[in-house]
């Protein structure tokens, strides 16, 4: 279960983080994100694009290393944490929701919960399931 969950965050992450490093307009018509200067491209470039394939290259790193899981595991469980607080927050303080949005924070939140489970299943500091 671990192995399959590391690969699909491999799958959604890496190539989400290229695709928005190569084209960080793309958020401007599916997340209504509009940059307005060279820095805000590079801002969206960064966290969009480089942030996010950073972690699904992490999740690319424990699948080969299996004893770096339980540190992909916190910080998969962390990352996704932060943006769902930061994401509901965001909701109730704008007003605002939209399907990017709701899919966005399901997402997040289905992450944290296997992120979470699949530590409490944790054995040792190896990093290796019990199950």
């Amino acid at each position: 279960m671990l192995r399959i969950f590391l690969g699909i965050n491999v799958l959604v992450w890496l190539p989400y983080g290229i695709f928005c490093f190569l084209q960080p307009g793309y958020l401007n018509e599916t997340a209504g994100v509009v940059i307005g200067s060279a820095t805000g491209s590079t801002e969206i470039r960064a966290m969009y694009g480089g942030l996010q394939a950073s972690i699904g290259c992490f999740a690319l790193a424990a699948l080969i290393r299996p004893d770096l899981s339980r540190s992909v595991l916190l910080t998969i469980a962390f990352l996704s944490g932060g943006l769902a607080a930061g994401r509901l927050g965001g909701i109730l303080a704008d007003s605002g929701f939209s399907g990017y949005t709701g899919g966005a924070i399901g997402f997040e939140i289905l992450l944290l919960c296997s992120a979470t489970y699949l530590l409490s299943r944790q054995t040792g500091e190896t990093g290796v399931s019990a199950a």
